[in-house]
């Protein structure tokens, strides 16, 4: 557990970030959802720390590390996931942004397929009201994992980017196709983001 927190605190803060696209939350992040792939999510963590952000921690024994690391971070956590507590950890998601509250998601997570958006994150954004924030990520320098989401550990003091799209908002009323594209809206704008990110020339 120390070690994870460390080295997310440590990498995390000696990254030389360039943000584009924050300003438009300036003063006004209450009930958004900011949503970046799992694999990038080590940038994801570190930027939002000490903000009170709401995260969900899967219940495995990985996720008991998580759920120590996070909430050593600032966060707020719920535990579940799309295997296990999923629908009581969405609706307390739900009540979190119904009452003002912010969530840091990787909603291709905790399991995958990566870089495929969860039902989970549509049903908080569909219930709530809140809006989804596109996220893309990038590292100049980075290892990548062999895992299931390619997970990227950046170098120490590499060059990073984090862009934040326009927000997406499931309109009232909206039917199951409604919500549909808007997800695959969400998928797309996080793609297109990552790859903007991700252009070092």
């Amino acid at each position: 557990m120390f070690l994870a927190y460390n080295w997310v605190r440590l990498i995390g803060g000696s990254l030389r970030l360039e943000v584009t696209g924050e300003e438009q939350f300036k003063g006004n992040d209450s009930k958004l959802i900011f949503c970046g792939w799992h694999g990038k999510s080590l940038i994801f963590a570190s930027y939002f720390r000490r903000k009170g952000y709401w995260v969900i921690i899967s219940n495995s024994n990985d996720g008991d590390i998580q759920n120590e690391v996070f909430s050593r971070l600032g966060y707020k956590t719920i535990r579940g996931s799309t295997g296990r507590g999923g629908v009581r950890a969405a609706l307390q998601g739900v009540k979190a942004l119904k009452a003002g509250g912010t969530m840091a998601i990787t909603p291709d997570g905790p399991r995958g397929p990566s870089g495929i958006v969860q039902g989970g994150v549509m049903l908080m954004a569909h219930k709530s009201g809140a809006a989804l924030v596109p996220v893309g990520l990038s590292a100049q320098k980075a290892i990548y994992i062999k895992s299931w989401d390619k997970y990227m550990l950046p170098y120490p003091f590499s060059k990073a980017r984090m862009v934040f799209g326009e927000p997406l908002v499931i309109p009232d009323g909206a039917d199951e196709a409604a919500v549909e594209e808007v997800r695959l809206k969400l998928e797309s704008e996080i793609n297109r983001l990552e790859a903007i990110a991700g252009d070092w020339g």
